[in-house]
């Protein structure tokens, strides 16, 4: 089948990263246009709109996670099922999670739209930030169906080994978004609504180009609105998987917000720093989170073939890229620490917070990685649960009320030293539960050659 690919034979580090890369450039491209995006709005319209940009997002991504999580789950399910041949399964799941999607979109849209303000108001956002962050959210919540459409059709296809297909229409995407950006603002002279809206057209545009290409390339996963096939043992299973995974997703998105009304506390300069240094953030974690995606799809494509002695060799190549790449970003990061915070706004507060930011955290991106890394296995096996209780502990047990305790006597300094803690306590947990291994009992198809319980796959 065109554009697929088995993850099932061939050496498991030149699959992983044959896998990786086409995802590791079009996040490259999805971030690239987060930063142009925020430098178009902390340079042309302020620190107040980049703050506002800043609040949004996290609470966007609140609202979308369970979705999310129900991506994953489908996606899981489909890389099981191909990597077992069974092709009429993963026809039936890619219906299924359109169907799914659409629905939920229409919900949580309306629900957006209702509580906006509510949600603000809740978060203590600042009086100059706060109607640029509703107006923001507003019309970023109107375009969700398009951006879950997107993002469905880019999982089925990673699920199946198809990472450049998807690739393709990010760019198209990412490209789009950054010439509206600078034509809304600099050209027609709009304000804050202008990176909502500009990210809504081109996200109905790549999906648009998407479904285009695949009703004419790929017979089996072609997008049709009629005819649709809706499993219920399928969306059960996804549920079973997505339900954990997008509650892990959840706890993320809450932590955010959570660590945003800390930050809130500080005033408009530590939230425009934390949303510029978030960018930058971003760049550190897409490696770690794009391996770890790779490494998902392959556990689960191998996992279904019966093949778990390809897992440990997959486990400690990701490993290792993962690292390498983590460890020239912190030095990067820490070294560059200002110059990096200053391409977004030159406000001297703004600069100074965004700075000690990144020289705290920028140490800790190894930890950070290698966490994802465990997790990715346990995932691709279908074993969301041990993610989600993982991802629960560092968030809320560690770094929100870590943040929020040294924030008392440190001021921001004492919230950012909370992520990188909470980042070691998920690290430790990630690799006790690997070593454990019972995420080897948890494949959807059945495996021929299992492991016992206790062997440990290091």
């Amino acid at each position: 089948m065109r554009g697929t690919k088995d993850l099932t034979v061939g050496k498991e580090r030149k699959l992983i990263l044959q896998f990786a890369i086409p995802m590791l450039i079009g996040s490259l491209f999805q971030q690239l246009y987060n930063v142009v995006d925020s430098i178009i709005v902390g340079n042309y319209l302020g620190k107040e709109e980049l703050a506002a940009v800043g609040i949004s997002f996290p609470i966007i991504f609140m609202l979308v996670s369970l979705l999310i999580g129900l991506t994953i789950g489908l996606s899981v399910i489909i890389s099981q099922y191909f990597g077992a041949k069974d092709y009429k399964k993963v026809r039936e799941a890619v219906d299924t999670i359109y169907i799914s999607l659409f629905f939920a979109s229409i919900v949580l849209t309306a629900l957006g739209l209702i509580f906006s303000r509510d949600i603000m108001e809740l978060l203590k956002v600042p009086p100059d930030v706060i109607d640029y962050s509703v107006l923001y959210f507003n019309i970023f919540t109107g375009g969700l169906v398009f951006l879950f459409g997107f993002n469905a059709t880019n999982a089925i296809l990673r699920g199946m080994g198809d990472t450049k297909t998807p690739l393709v229409f990010l760019i198209i995407s990412t490209l789009l978004n950054i010439f509206l950006d600078i034509f809304f603002i600099t050209v027609m002279g709009w304000g804050i609504e202008a990176v909502a809206i500009a990210t809504v057209v081109s996200q109905f545009v790549a999906f648009f180009l998407a479904a285009l290409y695949l009703n004419k390339k790929h017979p089996l996963i072609r997008i049709s609105f009629v005819n649709l096939v809706f499993n219920r043992t399928i969306f059960r299973q996804s549920l079973k998987i997505g339900i954990p995974s997008g509650l892990q997703q959840s706890f993320v998105a809450l932590g955010i917000v959570a660590l945003i009304r800390i930050v809130n506390d500080f005033g408009t300069d530590a939230m425009a720093a934390f949303t510029i240094t978030s960018r930058i953030d971003a760049f550190a974690a897409m490696p770690a989170m794009i391996f770890a995606s790779a490494l998902s799809s392959f556990v689960g494509q191998n996992i279904g073939a019966g093949k778990l002695q390809r897992i440990r060799v997959g486990f400690r190549e990701t490993t290792l890229m993962t690292t390498m790449v983590a460890l020239f970003i912190s030095v990067v990061f820490i070294v560059f620490r200002e110059p990096l915070v200053m391409a977004f706004n030159t406000d001297p507060m703004v600069v100074e917070i965004g700075s000690s930011y990144l020289f705290i955290v920028g140490f800790f991106y190894v930890i950070f990685a290698n966490m994802f890394v465990g997790m990715a296995v346990m995932r691709g096996a279908g074993d969301a649960i041990t993610p989600m209780f993982i991802t629960l502990v560092a968030l809320w047990i560690g770094r929100v009320p870590l943040s929020y305790i040294l924030s008392r006597d440190h001021g921001t300094d004492g919230i950012w030293w909370g992520i990188p803690l909470a980042w070691c306590i998920g690290f430790g947990l990630a690799l006790f539960f690997y070593i454990r291994g019972r995420w080897k009992r948890k494949a959807i198809t059945k495996i021929e050659t299992p492991l016992p319980d206790n062997e440990i796959i290091a």
